[in-house]
């Protein structure tokens, strides 16, 4: 299994525009954030979680040539508005059609935002073309198995996802942009040998969990490594990561875990 931060900074972006003087230290390169999303290569099934604004960028800086499915987490800007950026990875495929997968109300904002992308086959060459279907709980895919939980993130519900792949029984968890992990979700994702947390500030936000949110979730968990993401421009990459308990971590731009 391999897992790609293709980003890990929160809806602005960090910078941000206008950013604040005296935030973080932008001489670090792990200080700048494009918007969340991962890309997961499990058994040989390359999933693609979310598409923010940078996707294009985030693709090309990493490398990313082929996308088996795609899953939208929920259906805010900064998790959708890349989604146009497919059409590459829909052009590599025999039928032109990408599986995407997620949420009701994620599904509704694919199709009020890219009406062009729905259909049997591209409206033209070079145009994206989603199959869409509602998440399941368990998903089933040649690499191993995606399974989802609902978390709560404001008035929409963002889909958690956990990850294990079948020829080695190793298991990724995913629980981004979310105000807490309740017992169901915890439960799922007890025995990953890696947890990504959203984390999104040093104090309290009303429809995201605080670093000290993220690492009572993640001392509950109790996997081995655990890794914060969405991060805003109030967390500093040396000075948080020196603060944190051992085994939980910032994630940064452009990190890979392979094992």
């Amino acid at each position: 299994m391999e897992v790609i931060f293709l980003g890990t900074g929160t809806s602005q972006g960090v910078p941000m525009i206008d950013q604040p003087a005296g935030t973080v230290n932008l001489a670090n390169p792990r200080n700048w954030r494009t918007r969340s999303s991962i890309h997961v290569v499990m058994g040989g099934t390359r999933v693609q979680v979310d598409a923010a604004q940078e996707f294009r960028l985030q693709c090309v800086r990493e490398d990313i040539r082929a996308v088996d499915i795609f899953i939208l987490t929920h259906g805010h800007a900064d998790h959708i508005l890349g989604m146009d950026d497919l059409r590459r990875f829909c052009d590599q495929r025999p039928d032109a059609v990408l599986p995407v997968y997620g949420t009701t109300a994620g599904l509704d904002r694919i199709r009020s935002i890219y009406p062009y992308a729905m259909g049997e086959r591209p409206a033209a060459r070079g145009y994206p073309c989603f199959r869409m279907a509602e998440m399941p709980a368990r998903l089933e895919l040649p690499g191993g198995v995606v399974h989802s939980v609902r978390l709560p993130h404001g008035d929409v519900e963002t889909l958690g996802l956990v990850f294990e792949e079948a020829h080695t029984g190793r298991k990724f968890v995913y629980y981004c942009d979310c105000k807490e992990v309740d017992a169901t979700a915890r439960n799922l994702a007890r025995g990953a040998q890696v947890v990504v947390l959203d984390g999104l500030r040093p104090h309290a936000h009303p429809t995201h969990m605080s670093i000290p949110e993220a690492v009572e979730t993640a001392q509950a968990i109790g996997a081995p490594r655990t890794f914060l993401t969405h991060m805003t421009f109030q967390v500093d990459y040396d000075a948080t990561q020196a603060s944190l308990p051992r085994g939980i971590e910032l994630a940064y731009d452009g990190l890979r875990l392979p094992w």
